[in-house]
């Protein structure tokens, strides 16, 4: 691993010239290479930071050295901007991080067995909760309320698919909800039955809150316990700004008292969950930008998930004839919003996966923005899209806020889900690309891992961490490694109106950046997945660092 040396530099004292003076550095970094991604000056191994902010990048940076200029020595390491994650789920990582992932079990019966374990510690009727089990590792049979009833009696339980957009719950759970053969499906939502029309546990989409409702809210303290716990997580993986995707007014306010007390170390970009108060109330008072903490942009929910078929498409799903998927919004929802957003100076961003809501989102969009601006609406996923509907991307200036590892998460399946022609149009970075779409790239973590090199790796290589298939799933739809950089960096800054000051390691924004042990742009793609984050800085101060 390469050496970080942090140090002061009294021997450049006299080290001045004309062209520096009243403008000394605080910090010098010197690596092996530093991609800029500034077409000015590409790469370089030496960059100039003053109060957070990049005096210069290049060997002529060394001029802006005074005693007393840290140094920042990282030999044989590579530079980069920070990673912007376009789309994730802060608090709940936080949450994660601190309950059960089991993105790994390969049958129900392993995850009944922790939770097993889990409820002999835990009093009588407390809520048992985790994240991530999903049914394909085991077949793709969907798990049933029995078999947690029979382990776990006495603790209701409820468990997230690993998309977010269903439902694992025992009997305990469906009581306390009282959802039983006689409750009816709510708008948006699906309670999965057995013949005799018993709920089997497992509920799509909105019908996940008849039983998340129930579940106690967390304390303020707890909310910036997991949102602070997961920054750091973040840090350590070189994200140094997220824009997390449907944020409440209580973890905004949690947001502000961390960023109160210091204890934010990364850049948020959120986004109002949705309709209601909180969005009434930016309306009134208009958007707030932050050093730490900015809110101009609203998330929207089009339609559910591809892996628990809630996604909304023209055509049924190719493994569950009759099934189209759920429209969670109409049209005219989303004009409704669309139209305050622009009044306002607020950004729209809506999740849709399926084609069925990728057109209405885009036709909605249309009515509002009518031609070419610079609104930059994002459509969260673009998963699968109509082959004649990539062109609006481009004709309405909409950006296409995607998450590469998505693609070598979903190739195991996504073909049985579309069959061999609604695939085509399925996780198509290429096409977007080529029509000069912005694509700005992100994880949905917890969804999938938090990791921005496992995002790019998948980006270019469109393979499991195998290595498989050989050449990639649907190689032609690749991106380059500038192309996935870009989209980790710059298109990230770009998504949030933040291109001007951060994405790129040029003079005048701010000092956001990141060492890797490995040269990401030049070694072998499997290499990719064992590179280490070194150092983590944000506007020059160095918020993670790794083992020397």
């Amino acid at each position: 691993m390469p050496l970080i040396l942090i140090l002061s530099a009294a021997l450049y004292g006299a080290h001045q010239t004309a062209g520096s003076e009243g403008q000394a550095a605080d910090l010098i970094v010197r690596a092996a290479r530093i991609y800029t991604v500034d077409p000015a000056r590409p790469v370089a191994r030496i960059m100039a930071v003053r109060e957070g902010r990049i005096l210069a990048v290049g060997d002529d940076a060394e001029a802006y050295a005074r005693a007393g200029t840290r140094v920042i020595e990282l030999p044989g390491a590579t530079v980069v901007p920070g990673f912007i994650d376009c789309h994730v789920h802060m608090e709940a990582l936080g949450e994660l991080l601190e309950t059960h992932d089991f993105r790994h079990a390969r049958t129900p019966g392993e995850i009944i067995a922790t939770l097993r374990r889990e409820a002999v510690r835990r009093p009588r009727g407390e809520w048992i909760v985790g994240r991530n089990w999903d049914q394909t590792n085991w077949g793709g049979t969907f798990p049933d309320a029995e078999e947690l009833s029979r382990a776990i009696p006495e603790h209701p339980v409820y468990l997230t698919r690993v998309d977010g957009h269903a439902a694992w719950v025992n009997r305990k759970a469906l009581e306390l909800a009282g959802i039983g053969a006689q409750t009816p499906d709510p708008p948006g939502g699906k309670i999965l039955r057995r013949p005799d029309g018993s709920p089997t546990g497992i509920l799509i989409d909105r019908a996940q809150e008849l039983v998340a409702s129930k579940i106690p809210a967390p304390s303020p303290q707890i909310l910036r316990r997991r949102l602070a716990r997961a920054a750091r997580e973040c840090a350590r993986l070189g994200l140094t700004t997220v824009h997390d995707a449907g944020v409440s007014a209580a973890v905004m306010a949690a947001y502000r008292e961390l960023v109160a007390r210091d204890e934010l170390p990364i850049r948020v970009y959120a986004m109002i969950g949705g309709e209601g108060e909180l969005w009434r109330q930016y309306l009134e008072r208009g958007p707030e930008v932050g050093d730490r903490l900015t809110v101009r942009s609203i998330k929207l929910m089009a339609d559910g998930a591809m892996g628990s078929r809630g996604a909304a498409f023209f055509e049924p799903y190719s493994d569950d004839p009759g099934n189209t998927g759920l429209l969670l919004l109409q049209r005219e929802d989303i004009e409704r919003v669309a139209r305050q957003a622009v009044a306002r100076g607020f950004q729209v961003n809506t999740h849709a996966i399926g084609d069925r809501a990728n057109r209405l989102v885009l036709e909605a969009y249309a009515s509002v923005l009518g031609g070419p601006n610079d609104r930059r609406f994002r459509i969260e996923h673009a998963q699968v899209v109509a082959p004649e509907d990539f062109e609006k991307f481009a004709r309405y200036s909409i950006i296409a806020s995607m998450q590469p590892t998505h693609a070598t998460s979903d190739m195991r399946w996504a073909e049985a889900r579309v069959g061999p022609e609604r695939v085509k149009g399925a996780y198509a970075w290429r096409r977007f690309l080529a029509l000069g779409v912005p694509v700005a790239s992100g994880s949905d973590f917890p969804v999938e891992e938090p990791n921005p090199l496992w995002g790019f790796y998948a980006a270019i290589t469109r393979q499991d961490h195998s290595g498989n298939p050989p050449g990639g799933w649907f190689p032609e739809q690749r991106m380059t490694r500038q192309e996935a950089l870009e989209s980790w960096t710059i298109r990230g800054a770009y998504a949030a109106f933040e291109e001007n000051i951060k994405g790129s390691l040029s003079p005048g924004k701010l000092a956001d950046f990141v060492a890797l042990s490995a040269d990401i742009m030049q070694v072998p793609p499997a290499e990719i997945l064992k590179t280490r984050v070194l150092l983590t800085a944000v506007g020059g101060r160095v918020v993670y660092q790794g083992n020397k």
